[in-house]
């Protein structure tokens, strides 16, 4: 018997992957019994179903596409190569070795440029891990944004699976918003319209049905309706796959602030280059004319005594201190600095439940001055419940006070007028329901409260006609014929007060049919708006019968009526406020950013639920001015809204297009606008809005795609977190450029003065790669990486039009930058007597300038705060690579002598350098008692010279 029951399974199975069918519940049912019946637990549904999708998976491939190869590591390499002042060096270092092995020798001749080929091996590895890394990142960010969930009938039930687990002979339910996850046939549905913008490039919807269009293909988007699809192919075999193969992420993908630091840069490295030229043109002419003399005091060049070899050897030691200058001049850490901070950040956010989609988004964040926010599911928890029902004007606590062809009525318009559906297990009394959570508290509540059987109502009545819901016309219909006796009858199910407009009559409890006059229905309304004032969302359920001589049209082109209506009942429904928003909206009002509720409710539920998350203030509920409704706004002129804009705080009963006007308006008049949006027809405000912010959980695919940050876990409190992120990613970034700043102008200075007036560079060309490689590497991880504080939400917001070096910052790195040039030029010039030192003054010099560097870091943690010892303690790895740094300083010093062209100092001397560096620590302190303008500098200049502004310096400061 068992050699039987096994080759009735098997047979099923290969049935099953022939036809890329499903096995029904039906048909799984009256099998598995038997079997059940005969060897208990020898085979479950649960199994078939798991055996199916491997065999599948197996035959037809998986839901996955071919993407390009990553790029490797030596790409990374090759990418830093190109970098012109590396092949600069590389040429000088070239040379450099060449004119030292035939100076002094193999064994020593080889130590200076050796040692600005290791400093640039080492910048080259840094700078191509951190882009290696960063690309690996965007890879795992982009198939965690890939990973969509679809709902799929498995095991005889409808459960959410990921897109890539898809196999052909899937059964996926489609709704609104939904992406199709592979090619497939239409099984049966309603009113479907599909997006195949994707694929063809028109944008207008096409239909599909049974009849004339059953073809679905991957990547399109469900614009209305819903379905069931056959999944007839996956992966690379789909249509879309082939073209799906060509498209990857870029994860050079250049943000605002990044070009503007590039531009920073390159304004610099002009300067730096133009320094650079007028020194190499003053020491050749000194050189030339005889000015300059050998470590003997003898004169350096003779026309007709000096050798060509010394002529060439000195030549290119003045090119290589032209070429120190350009080093020091071009910040090359900034770029570097923001590429740390915004993929530190996105790694951080994804911990706090938020998934970054584009770059851009997390400074533009920062910027931000409104953020616009929908209610349902991210103010409130979206776990819905039915608390309230009325029947006519009374209301009904108990489904036996109902009368039962009133109860039998309520059951249709539930079981058949929906996109959900229950699921319960034969061996158990527990119900599962699926759909949008509005579905699923409607349907917990028939079941369990009404006594409603689903799959009876299915069976016993015919669909004819569907009207599925959308936002706009918030309410869905359905057109019905009961088998029994061929009657048609029409529900509609909404938003109460759109059902009670189309209604002429209502049934009391007693299932009494009573005419709707002007009375009782101010009665209705007053229920609807009393109901919406205690934060509850009131739905309607209505019914009409149709008339056998309103039957003689086909039944396809039956389309449901509208009015004369008779209304069943209403429905209070409780979407409880989520814990933690009301502190998230006044730590976001605190910081300057204004909240905006917009809303499809009507306005007694908006304006309780405003109230209730903190949005309204006392006393404002009732302010015509603060809470308005959609339809209203619409009506105003263009200037009437860009007046009444600012104050509008809470929008009611809104369209998408209200949510999109609304944004377009806030953005004319300079705000930076934030949105959050679910729905397909949130997709052009979230494109149009500065940050464009979908819901993970409920958003829709189309709105997750048309944005640029996800919020996983569908909380407000997490836009919260991330305006905090985009304030901390841009004050990170200025800390970092006020600190490296300070290194650049100094070196600079230093370097330009040393060399036009003694023809000598005290900084050479390895020392100024190692501060860079140091400093720049170790800087970035040090202050780049602090977390939000809160002190970054007391602020106003900061405008995308202000300068990215504010006055504050100018104080700050100018004082920083002129201690260290007197220091270091005072041991330039008179290092020799104050120490009594001969060799050891350009260790002295370096080492200081090195020291001054690590001591400033604490400096540029904060830029107005006098205090920058305040949670220093709790800063790890600020402290860590402070240790790091000056360990790697004291190997440079006193073990990597000849290597490093260093010599090595006393504990006097060491005191020296660590006390003069120290000393920029009460300098900053008294600096910061300095008040500055709230005026950009660069204001004074260009109006002083315009001329020079346009020309020379606008982009360097904005």
């Amino acid at each position: 018997m068992g050699e039987v029951l096994a080759s009735v399974a098997e047979t099923i199975k290969n049935f099953a992957v022939m036809y890329l069918v499903d096995i029904t519940e039906y048909e799984s049912n009256q099998i598995f019994a038997y079997i059940n019946m005969k060897h208990p637990g020898y085979l479950s549904i649960q199994k078939l179903s798991l055996y199916y999708v491997a065999r599948r998976k197996e035959e037809f491939g998986s839901n996955t596409y071919q993407k390009p190869p990553t790029k490797s590591f030596l790409h990374f390499v090759v990418e830093a190569f190109k970098d012109l002042t590396i092949l600069v060096l590389l040429a000088c270092a070239t040379l450099s070795v060449g004119f030292g092995i035939k100076e002094h020798g193999v064994k020593e001749g080889w130590y200076d440029g050796g040692s600005i080929f290791l400093a640039i091996f080492l910048v080259i590895s840094v700078s191509a891990v951190i882009n290696f890394k960063q690309n690996r990142q965007f890879d795992k960010l982009s198939k965690a944004s890939n990973n969509i969930q679809v709902d799929v009938v498995r095991h005889g039930r409808l459960q959410q699976i990921s897109i890539f687990e898809i196999v052909v002979g899937d059964v996926v339910c489609l709704k609104i918003g939904d992406q199709v996850p592979a090619d497939g046939l239409f099984l049966d549905g309603h009113s479907l319209q599909v997006d195949e913008s994707s694929m063809t490039g028109e944008n207008d919807h096409v239909e599909v049905n049974t009849s004339l269009n059953p073809f679905l293909f991957s990547g399109t988007k469900v614009a209305d309706g819903y379905a069931r699809m056959l999944v007839t192919s996956v992966g690379m075999n789909t249509t879309w796959g082939e073209m799906m193969s060509t498209i990857s992420h870029d994860a050079n993908e250049q943000t605002p602030l990044q070009a503007r630091l590039n531009k920073l840069t390159s304004s610099i490295g002009k300067f730096g280059l133009a320094a650079a030229f007028l020194v190499l043109v003053l020491l050749l002419v000194r050189y030339f004319t005889g000015n300059t003399k050998d470590e003997n005091g003898n004169q350096e060049f003779n026309a007709s005594k000096t050798k060509a070899g010394d002529i060439v050897n000195a030549v290119v030691g003045i090119i290589a201190a032209a070429i120190t200058i350009v080093v020091v001049a071009i910040p090359e850490g900034l770029p570097l600095a923001v590429t740390l901070t915004l993929g530190y950040s996105m790694k951080r956010m994804m911990a706090d439940q938020v998934m970054v989609r584009k770059l851009s988004a997390c400074e533009t964040m920062g910027f931000a001055t409104i953020i616009c926010t929908d209610k349902t599911g991210t103010l409130t928890l979206n776990q819905m419940k039915v608390t309230k029902f009325w029947l006519g004007k009374q209301p009904i606590e108990a489904a036996s006070s109902i009368a039962t062809d009133l109860l039998e009525l309520i059951r249709q318009g539930v079981a058949l007028n929906t996109t959900g559906s229950i699921y319960r297990e034969p061996s158990s009394s527990k119900f599962e329901f699926s759909g949008s959570p509005t579905e699923k508290a409607i349907l917990s509540w028939a079941v369990l409260e009404l006594g409603m059987d689903m799959e009876r109502m299915k069976k016993n009545y015919t669909i004819l006609h569907v009207e599925a819901f959308n936002s706009e016309k918030k309410r869905s219909g359905i057109l019905i014929r009961k088998k029994a006796d061929n009657t048609i009858h029409a529900h509609w199910k909404g938003a109460a007060e759109m059902i009670l407009a189309m209604c002429s009559s209502y049934y009391d409890a007693s299932g009494s049919m009573k005419d709707l006059d002007d009375g009782k229905r101010m009665t209705f309304e007053q229920t609807i708006q009393g109901t919406a004032a205690s934060s509850l969302r009131c739905m309607a359920f209505a019914h009409k019968q149709i008339r056998k001589e309103e039957q003689e049209i086909g039944e396809g082109l039956q389309k449901l009526k509208e009015d004369s209506l008779t209304l069943i009942a209403l429905v209070g429904i409780k979407d409880p406020c989520r814990p933690g928003v009301r502190k998230a909206v006044e730590d976001c009002q605190y910081a300057g950013v204004n909240v905006k509720m917009i809303t499809g409710d009507n306005i007694f539920t908006a304006r309780a639920m405003a109230t209730e998350c903190g949005i309204l203030r006392p006393g404002q509920e009732m302010d015509s001015e603060a809470v308005v409704e959609g339809e209203v706004f619409r009506q105003y002129t263009e200037e009437e809204r860009m007046e009444h804009v600012d104050k509008i705080l809470v929008m009611a009963g809104s369209s998408p297009f209200d949510k999109l006007l609304m944004v377009e308006c806030l953005k004319k008049k300079g705000h930076v606008v934030a949105v959050t949006g679910d729905g397909t027809n949130d997709a052009p405000a979230l494109q149009e809005a500065d940050i464009g912010l979908s819901m993970g959980i409920q958003g829709t695919e189309v709105a997750k795609e048309s944005s640029d940050i996800i919020i996983l876990d569908d909380n407000f409190a997490s836009v919260a977190t991330v305006l905090r992120w985009g304030r901390c990613v841009y004050n990170n970034i200025q800390k970092f450029i006020q600190f490296q700043l300070t290194l650049n102008v100094a070196a600079l200075v230093i370097n330009c003065v040393a060399a036009a007036s003694t023809a000598e560079v005290p900084l050479t060309a390895f020392h100024l790669l190692w501060m860079n490689l140091v400093m720049d590497t170790l800087g970035v991880l040090a202050l780049a990486t602090d977390r939000p504080t809160k002190e970054l939400m007391e602020k106003p917001p900061v405008g995308r039009a202000e300068p990215l070096i504010t006055n504050i910052m100018w104080r700050n790195l100018l004082a920083q930058a002129l201690y260290q040039i007197v220091v270091l030029l005072t041991l330039h010039f008179k290092g020799q007597s104050i120490f009594g030192v001969n060799k050891e003054k350009d260790t002295l010099i370096f080492n200081t300038s090195v020291l001054c560097q690590v001591f400033n870091e604490f400096n540029a943690r904060e830029l107005e705060k006098k205090n920058v010892f305040e949670g220093i303690h709790k800063n790890k790895l600020f402290l860590g690579i402070v240790g790091l740094a000056i360990i790697l300083q004291v190997v440079m010093v006193e073990f990597l002598n000849k290597f490093a062209d260093t010599e090595r100092l006393d504990w006097g001397q060491w005191v020296a350098c660590i006390g003069v560096a120290a000393a920029s620590w009460p300098i900053g302190w008294l600096v910061k008692c300095i008040p500055v303008s709230d005026k950009p500098v660069l204001d004074y200049l260009k109006c002083y010279n315009p001329m020079i502004w346009c020309h020379s310096t606008s982009c360097l400061f904005t």
